[in-house]
């Protein structure tokens, strides 16, 4: 469970939709290995985001297809996508999380309130800027696919 303070200044955000991460970007070999290691967990299947720009890859999981409740799905009412990943051009993670948990992200520095909530489970998690930042995303999607399957 991630709970370490993020180093250094947040990332700049876009203030308009779609929501991305526009300064601190992950290097292209960064976002790879974060990439590689979402897709390699067990039980997710990789497929097309739902709700977000088609460069985004939508975590799907292989034994959950309908939410179990709304703020666990950041496409309510579409198969269950609790997480998807941004294009190497953003780099942010979109997730959710219980209200709770998410806030803590977002004081310790790794995350904001996704702009277009609905639920107040919705967050972006910035992307990682090296190997030990790619450990603490892994871990926040790990909590949000567990999140989803729990609710």
């Amino acid at each position: 469970m991630l709970t370490r303070q993020r180093s250094g200044d947040r990332p700049q955000t876009s203030d308009q939709g779609p929501h991305r991460q526009l300064t601190q970007r992950s290097s292209a070999a960064v976002w790879g290995e974060l990439v590689a290691r979402v897709f390699a967990l067990d039980g997710v299947q990789e497929g097309h985001s739902q709700v977000s720009p088609a460069s985004s890859r939508a975590v799907f999981l292989t034994d959950l297809e309908q939410e179990r409740a709304p703020g666990t799905n950041l496409a309510p009412g579409r198969r269950l996508e609790p997480v998807h990943l941004h294009g190497v051009a953003d780099t942010s993670v979109h997730l959710v999380l219980p209200h709770a948990r998410g806030e803590e992200l977002v004081a310790l520095g790794w995350a904001e309130a996704h702009q277009y909530e609905d639920f107040g489970t919705e967050y972006m998690v910035y992307g990682p800027r090296d190997a030990a930042e790619v450990e603490a995303v892994l871990s926040a999607v790990e909590e949000s696919i567990a999140f989803a399957r729990e609710a």
